[in-house]
């Protein structure tokens, strides 16, 4: 047998390096947890972003209704085309008229919002540029990005200012292989809303260094009594702005898998070599599912205000009595969100001096009170924790009290009275008996 055309004696079949430098921190940690929960307590996960993990929040009946219609037409069975149906695309330009003066044109239907954030990073940067992140905030884009070897650098979040963002921290984060500036707004992780005035300030600095924007908002219009939510989109003058949405969080339908990206751009600066790659881009995977594609226009336009309304307000009570409970917490600090489904939650870990970081922390807590939470190194936040606000009410107040528990078996004693003192945490017969003695 000729030996021509051979490579090697041996096998050596290895994975690309897209897949050798993908990785998702989030699934990382949680995964790699060891400790096993109390058998005596009931476990309660506060970790999964997922609105329909418990089965107390769903979908009105408009929009099951819309589904069973679509599978009914033999147009939803088959494929579509790669930047989603013309009907579907008019619908959501009509949804998103918030955002700006949009078309079907500035559409680009996708596969979740994570698929729309993937095609957005991969059409403005290429390997060795940097996308500014904040921090903390959701991870999927180290997940993205790193892969392509797109560098990720983060700007601050002010936790004392309800998360705004360090306007000279992320001012000083830009240099020239800058691609794109991410806004989550309303926050995974954090909850915040930003008010008119903040977005204005962070398009004056894309402005004057002249980066896009990429504008996370799947939690649009997911705002608590007292906020407003503005797309930063709508008070753009010059900067362009990619908007990330779809039906994931406000409809309760993560898994049908149905996002879009809308692209602002009032002064044609990306031209069409961006839009055309965004459309090369969309053909990688021919588009998201026909089915839902299909009963999106009804979705978008029969689904009642009233849902949405009832959704957040039990939210936010949720997020109101969870912020109450752990006050009670020594040594720990609630952050009352704005908006979104998630609250941050500071461990005060000098307090705690048995544990040597939050993770240590959360594990423990786990083997102890079967509550999970999820550490902040998930969000590259050291020293807090997030929660998840779309539990039963009966099953979060459980998670809270025993977190409560939790803390008070653990705080260092002298921290303990010095939050006393200091009216941080109510006094108590047992607080005042311990402090006493």
């Amino acid at each position: 047998m000729s030996q021509r055309g051979r490579r090697t004696q041996e096998w050596d079949v290895r994975a690309s390096t897209l897949a050798r430098n993908t990785h998702n921190l989030i699934r990382s940690i949680v995964e790699n947890l060891t400790v096993e929960p109390n058998p005596s307590k009931p476990f309660i996960a506060l970790s999964v972003g997922d609105p329909t993990t418990f089965g107390n929040l769903n979908p009105p009946e408009q929009v099951l209704q819309a589904v069973r219609e679509s599978i009914e037409l033999h147009t939803s069975r088959g494929y579509g085309p790669a930047k989603g149906h013309q009907e579907a695309r008019e619908a959501v330009a009509e949804y998103s008229a918030h955002q700006g003066n949009v078309t079907a044109e500035d559409v680009i239907l996708c596969s979740g919002c994570s698929h729309a954030i993937e095609l957005v990073i991969s059409v403005l940067a290429d390997s060795g540029q940097n996308i500014l992140v904040p921090k903390p905030g959701f991870m999927i884009y180290k997940t993205l990005a790193e892969g392509l070897g797109i560098v990720i650098k983060y700007y601050n979040l002010l936790p004392d200012k309800q998360w705004m963002v360090d306007l000279d921290d992320l001012e000083n984060q830009i240099d020239e292989d800058t691609a794109a500036i991410i806004v989550i707004n309303p926050s995974n992780p954090c909850g915040s809303v930003y008010n008119k005035d903040h977005l204005n300030d962070i398009l004056d600095i894309a402005s004057r260094n002249r980066v896009p924007i990429i504008a996370d908002e799947i939690y649009e219009h997911f705002v608590f009594s007292g906020n407003e939510f503005t797309a930063i989109s709508s008070l753009s003058k010059d900067v362009p702005v990619l908007t990330c949405s779809g039906l994931t969080k406000r409809f309760l339908v993560p898994g049908w898998r149905l996002g879009w990206i809308i692209i602002h751009d009032r002064h044609n600066i990306l031209g069409k070599e961006v839009r055309n790659g965004l459309a090369n881009l969309a053909t990688r995977i021919l588009g998201p599912s026909t089915l839902i594609q299909r009963a999106l226009p009804a979705i978008l336009k029969y689904t009642p205000q009233s849902f949405f309304d009832e959704v957040i307000l039990f939210i936010e009570n949720q997020a109101k009595m969870a912020y109450e409970e752990l006050l009670r917490a020594p040594g720990l600090r609630p952050i009352m969100p704005q908006g979104a489904m998630y609250m941050m939650i500071e461990i005060k870990i000098s307090h705690f001096p048995e544990f040597k970081n939050e993770l240590q922390f959360v594990e423990r807590m786990v083997s102890e009170q079967s509550v999970f939470c999820l550490p902040g190194r998930c969000f590259e936040y050291p020293n807090f924790m997030r929660i998840v606000l779309t539990v039963p009410e009966d099953i979060l107040r459980e998670a809270c009290q025993r977190l409560v528990i939790f803390c008070k078996e653990h705080i260092d004693i002298g921290e303990k009275c010095k939050e006393i003192d200091n009216n941080i945490i109510p006094v108590t017969n047992e607080t005042e008996f311990i402090c006493d003695n």
